[in-house]
């Protein structure tokens, strides 16, 4: 736990995906904590529509080969669609890119190293070596984008709870192309759907991608004012 209270806004500006952890367990007092927090997050209609599956332990290890096996065999199954090609060909896919050539320098991978990448890819599914992974599933109502959302809104409350107790995080894109996998691992019906996975631990000062950090644009990139003057000047 930090050594004294943390505001609001070091607590969002500090928080980062963390690819490498210390192998310790939470206590099993701050996973409560976190999870009531995440709790507290907003859902339409007060849905609250995920269902989190928190695995540790054997239980974690026996996921990770399963995973790793799927992965060897080519044996992707996915709830909900990923493809690069979806970016387009502007800022989108220019940003992705960024963090991939970024994250691959940190750790010493060349671009024409493939099987170093092959490798390094294949860390999600030992979830960074982290001890926990929080497995986020939601019914799928109507075309699932709000349910989606909801589950977002779940994560980042999740993300920041952690980070608020020292703790570190990284949500996981690539663990929900093997949903089929994870549901028959954990004995889970085909009717929720696997969104992504959130590993987290404590951080690991001394992993090869430890200082690796990305940006975020400015926000006249993101935001457009109407008839709100002044949010957008730099402050004086």
């Amino acid at each position: 736990m930090p050594a004294s209270p943390r505001s609001f806004t070091d607590i969002v500006r500090s928080r980062r995906s963390v690819r490498g952890f210390l192998p310790d367990p939470v206590p099993a007092a701050d996973i409560r904590a976190v999870l009531q927090d995440a709790q507290c997050a907003p859902s339409n209609c007060n849905t609250q529509p995920w269902q989190v599956h928190v695995v540790s332990g054997e239980r974690r290890a026996a996921l990770s080969a399963e995973l790793l096996e799927a992965d060897r065999a080519g044996r992707t199954s996915f709830d909900f669609s990923f493809d690069y090609a979806d970016f387009g060909e502007g800022a989108y896919l220019q940003r992705a890119r960024e963090q991939g050539a970024a994250y691959y320098r940190s750790l010493g991978v060349e671009r024409s190293d493939t099987e170093g990448r092959r490798a390094a890819a294949r860390r999600n599914l030992e979830f960074f070596g982290a001890p926990h992974v929080a497995l986020l599933f939601l019914p799928r109502f109507g075309d699932g984008v709000r349910v989606a959302a909801d589950v977002g809104m779940y994560a980042q409350t999740f993300l920041l709870a952690l980070e608020a107790r020292g703790l570190a995080g990284i949500p996981q894109t690539m663990l929900g192309f093997y949903a089929d996998t994870v549901r028959a691992s954990l004995g889970i019906g085909a009717e929720m759907k696997l969104l992504f996975g959130v590993s987290f631990g404590q951080a690991d000062p001394r992993g090869p991608s430890s200082a690796y950090r990305m940006g975020r644009v400015p926000l006249a990139e993101s935001v457009v004012v109407h008839d709100t003057p002044g949010v957008l000047e730099p402050a004086r």
